[in-house]
This record gives C-alpha cells, structure tokens and sequence, in this order.
C-alpha cells in the first residue's frame, strides 16, 4: 500500500470560486507560473519475508534530472519491486500511468508523467542490481565468460585436459535465491558436447549453456594497468599450478618475483598488485605458469602530483568571505562562505600560523547558526575542491571536483576535531530528526570520476541533488568520520577504494564538513574540525 498526496476538494473549492469572480470580470491572459512537478517521496520493500536485506544503499531522487533510481540486492526480485510510499510535490499529479501500480518491472527503465498546472514532465524510476556469477573447474585458464543477457558460460583447460571428465569446483548462475537443476557443484562433468543447466528463481526458469574448451596457451598477461608507484597485471594462467608473475627496472637484469600477498587469485585467474615502484620509470614484467613464460611486457609508470595549496597557507579576505587561495591568484579549493556571509560571517576561516611566511597554514571549518531567528539557518563549515556557483535564496549551488588524472591509492589528512551535540535537524528529511541532541559527526571524503565537467551541487529541499557514490561515472571513493573529538593533530589515511583499474580519472572530488548531514542543514552548533594539510599517497 502506497500513500499519494493530493489536494482535497475542499480547500480547492474556494480557488475555483475565485477563478470563476475573477474571469467574469477581467481577462486572464497571465501564464502559469514556471514550477516543475516532484517526487518528494519513493519508498519501496526493504527487506523481504526471511528478513534479507532488498536494497543496499538509500533510494536516490533526482528533480534535476528527473529520476529515481534504487540499488538494489542479490535478495530482491528485480522484475516485481513493490512500492510501499509514493508522494508529490503540492498540486503535482501522476498522469501516466493513471496510478502507480504496487509493484513495478525495474529490468527496464519505468517511465511516468508529471503534471502541474499547464505543465507535464517525464520522470524515470531506474534500478541497478549486481549478480555475482561464477563458473570454476579444475585446470582452468583465465576465468569463465559469463553472459547473463544470453544466459551462457564458456571456460577453457589446457589442450591435455580431457573434455569428458571436468571437475566443477564452483557455480553460481543467478541470485541469492536462485535454484539450479541440475546442481553441477562438485561433480565431474563430460563437456565433449555443451551441457544446459537450468536455474529457477522468484518462479521463472531460464536455461544456461556451459561450454568448455581447450587452448594450447597455458599461461598469457592479459593486460597492464600503470599507475605511478603501483602496477596491476592481470594474468591467465592454468589453476593448480604454481603460477606467478615477474617484474624488473628495465635498466637492469634482475628479476624480483611478486610476493603471494601481492597476489589475487581466482581460479586461473590472478591479479598481481607491482608495488613500491618508481614514478616516471620504466619496468618489463613476465609471468609464469610451472615451467612456461609469457613474452616480456614493458609499462612505463605516471608522475606524482599533489594537490595545490594542500597545506592551506593561502588566504585571502573579500569582505567577509575569506576565501582560500591567494587574492588575484587561481582557485582550487572553495568554500560556503559566500553562502553563509549572506546572514552573517565566514565560518570557514584560516588558521592562524605565526611560523609561516603567509600567517596562516590549515582551515578551521564552524558549524553555525547563521541569521536571527526564522530568518537564517544552519551552516556546516565546509571546504572542497572545486567553486561555489552561487546562492539560490539561502541555498548554495556548488561545482564539485578539479581537473585531475592520476590514480592515487590513498588520502592522508592531519585534522582535528570539536563535535557537539545536534542543535539542528533537517525539515525537508524527517530520517533525520532522530538524531537531534546526539553527537555531531565530521567527514572527510575523496572521489576519483570520468565526468565531461564538475559535478553540480544542490542544497535547496525543491531541487536537491547531492554526490552519488554508486554513481557509474565514480572511480574511487573513500571517507573518513568521527562522531567523537580528536583533541590533538593526528594523521588520518584513507583508502580510495577502485571500481576499476583500467579507468582514468577527469576529475578529483575531495570535501570536509564539520557537520556530515550539513546537506541538510542538520548539525550542531559549535561542532569545529580543523584540516592541518592534505597529502595524496601513490603506494600500498
């Protein structure tokens, strides 16, 4: 059962009245006013009848681009989502379909039409659903293929490997859920013909074909990804075999073997983390599979480069608005400081340093009330890279991320911080107001993404849009938080957690709030963190 807000016949009667006054008098030629029509509210089935988990972060609303995407389990039946909450924005109606069905097909984009006033809008409900599938046998090269669209698996075994006595050591074709028939776990299995297994799941079946084949190679480096003091080579090699991979400067003879925990191996297939390495150098690297070599490959690695102004040394006063990087010099880093001098003070502010040449040399960031009374609210001290856009009423809009392409493996941030309690709970998200009186909570957080241009950041409830760390153009992410003080400097290291090696970064996301919910303008006044300096880190 799902709720759906509409405006009742009884307070629209007094408009109609006074549109029918108005139109016997005049001619109303004034256009309707230019509002878009939203979802405020998208709640679906969180956990399914045996208590498993359906969804694996929040439901994400975009009313910029219009959408409404769910992330959901290997628990959840991805073809029949059941709705559980549904409501628009005041006056806005569903058109199409006439109503939300109770449950949804989300294997396909779900489209719906939006109305107010003269206006209609389409809107999309979208999901995203991870299946992790796998198919491993014994003397298998590389891992299996999988296509789930064409629900097929091809593996292959050396050339001496006799196709009629396969071992399956492991399988896995559907969800959590998912019944096969027949069950080929553990058995040995002829493959000399294609062998069809079924698998049933939520009361559909489909049939998967498993092929296996033979290959002369035993083992080959299947690809290189050079990072500046880290490689990864990806190997395809013959499972049970003592297997391993190579590597050495160019300049010299020696071989040095990649150490087990280096190493990564899943069946035939095995990722090797090169570490320590040197930057702008380049390294031959060769693996092997019992007594047989692959060819030998060269990778060059990337140079090391810091972030500017990563000790905060650079400051500047506009008024109020401190700003942190030199006056009449280029920006990297930015602040909600023009947001927040519109009712009041700077409350991202320099640290001072009598030891440094500019007087300054780290970022005090202030959770605050700014304003007086229902005219203000409040404001997290923050700091990122990237530019404050402008202000919407008493809203910021942000443009997150600078330009960056290399690949570090971690963040090191000397910080401190002052929590207290949350004085302040957001209107516009009734999740949070259980949190009022707790500890206020700090973040730090770093992103590594491919977008064209820097994300956009939206504070207003009528417009939001805030970062999506599910979002597919997110290389890395990592984050730090602390709901307790830190009451001297302390390094704090935080690991980017990669989606893909292969994939190079446009843009660097790094933020720090004094308030982690300070999107919402939830916090606590008085809560302060201090960020001494930045360092990105290249190695492991």
């Amino acid at each position: 059962m799902y709720t759906f807000k509409k405006l009742h016949p009884a307070r629209l009667l007094p408009v109609i009245l006074l549109a029918i006054f108005a139109g016997s008098c005049i001619e109303n030629d004034l256009p309707y006013p230019w509002v878009q029509p939203n979802v405020t509210v998208f709640e679906v089935e969180r956990t399914d009848t045996d208590g498993h988990e359906l969804l694996t972060s929040a439901t994400v609303i975009d009313s910029v681009d219009r959408t409404i995407t769910l992330h959901l389990s290997e628990w959840a039946n991805i073809e029949a989502v059941r709705v559980t909450e549904f409501e628009l924005s005041e006056g806005s109606v569903l058109i199409a379909p006439e109503s939300l069905p109770s449950s949804i097909d989300l294997s396909q984009p779900f489209a719906m039409t939006l109305g107010l006033y003269d206006r209609t809008f389409e809107w999309t409900i979208r999901a995203t659903q991870e299946i992790e599938r796998y198919f491993t046998i014994g003397s298998q090269i590389s891992t299996s293929v999988i296509d789930p669209e064409n629900h097929t698996v091809k593996a292959l075994v050396p050339t001496g490997q006799p196709l009629d006595a396969i071992q399956v050591r492991t399988i896995k074709l559907g969800g959590n859920s998912a019944v096969m028939t027949p069950d080929l776990a553990g058995k040995t299995v002829d493959f000399t013909q294609p062998v069809k297994v079924k698998v049933t799941e939520f009361g559909e079946s489909a049939e998967w074909t498993i092929s296996v084949g033979q290959t002369d190679v035993s083992v080959d480096i299947e690809s290189i990804d050079a990072w500046t003091k880290v490689a990864w080579v990806y190997v395809n090699a013959e499972s049970g075999k003592e297997n391993g991979v190579e590597y050495r400067l160019a300049s010299e003879e020696e071989w040095t073997a990649a150490p087990d925990d280096w190493m990564t191996v899943s069946g035939g297939s095995i990722t090797a983390c090169l570490r320590h390495l040197q930057p702008m150098t380049e390294y031959v690297v060769r693996a092997f599979s019992g007594e047989d070599h692959t060819a030998e490959l060269s990778f060059t690695t990337e140079s090391e480069v810091q972030l500017p102004n990563s000790d905060f040394t650079q400051w500047w006063l506009n008024n109020k608005v401190w700003n942190p990087w030199p006056k009449n010099g280029e920006s990297f880093w930015d602040t909600g400081n023009r947001g927040a001098a519109t009712l009041g003070q700077s409350n991202t502010i320099p640290l001072e340093n009598s030891a440094s040449a500019t007087e300054y040399q780290g970022a005090v960031l202030q959770t605050k009330f700014i304003g007086v009374g229902v005219f203000g609210k409040l404001a997290a001290g923050n700091l990122f890279a990237g530019s404050y856009v402008r202000t919407e009423g008493t809203n910021g809009v942000l443009a997150f991320g600078r330009e960056f392409s290399r690949r570090p493996t971690r963040l090191k941030a000397r910080l401190k911080y002052a929590t207290a309690p949350i004085s302040n709970v957001s209107t516009s998200n009734p999740n949070l107001s259980h949190m009022k009186g707790k500890p206020d909570t700090c973040i730090v957080w770093c992103a590594l993404a491919d977008w064209n241009e820097p994300f956009e950041i939206r504070t207003s409830p009528s417009n939001r849009q805030l970062f999506d760390r599910t979002d597919p153009h997110v290389i890395a992410y990592g984050e730090m938080t602390s709901g307790d003080s830190i009451e001297d400097f302390v390094d704090v290291v935080i690991n980017f957690d990669y989606v893909a090696t292969d994939r190079v970064p446009a843009y660097i996301l790094l933020t720090a709030s004094a308030s982690k919910y300070g999107d919402y303008f939830t916090g606590g006044q008085g809560a302060v963190l201090t960020i001494l300096s930045y360092e990105l880190l290249y190695d492991y």
